[in-house]
């Protein structure tokens, strides 16, 4: 008996400690804001193509503190962050599978707002996407 209660001791603290690097190497590598005065460039694409540019001037360090700053963006709290359902003023309509897509000079962000950091001269694109298979 005595056998099978060290094993047990052993797993809970060997998941124990890979819980614990995991967090640890989260922290040192996940993304970090730029500190300062910054530019960074915003186009809103709507469904019909139409676009809207906008230029913020922030000191935030992340996407969502400079979209707020200009009151761009609005959401829900999730665990996972805010999940934006509303940007300029446009609110999705869940029925017709319409969702914000946010890119990076092109590229699909991996981040949601809340951890995407911000740099200066960067420039995203916030699009109505119609479609959850559309990604």
């Amino acid at each position: 008996m005595k056998s099978n209660q060290k094993k047990v001791w052993i797993t809970v603290a060997a998941v124990a400690v890979i819980a614990v690097l995991m967090c640890a190497v989260y922290f040192i590598f996940m993304p970090q804001g730029t500190p300062g005065a910054k530019t960074i460039g915003i186009t809103v694409v709507m469904a019909d193509a139409s676009e809207k540019e906008y230029t913020l001037h922030t000191d935030q360090e992340f996407l969502r503190g400079a979209l707020e700053e200009e009151n761009l963006i609005a959401g829900t709290e999730s665990e996972f962050g805010l999940f934006v359902t509303k940007v300029a003023g446009v609110e999705v309509n869940a029925a017709n599978e319409e969702w914000w897509c946010f890119t990076k000079d092109g590229e699909m962000v991996m981040t949601g707002v809340d951890t995407t950091p911000v740099a200066d001269n960067d420039h995203f694109e916030i699009t109505l996407t119609v479609g959850y298979d559309a990604a």
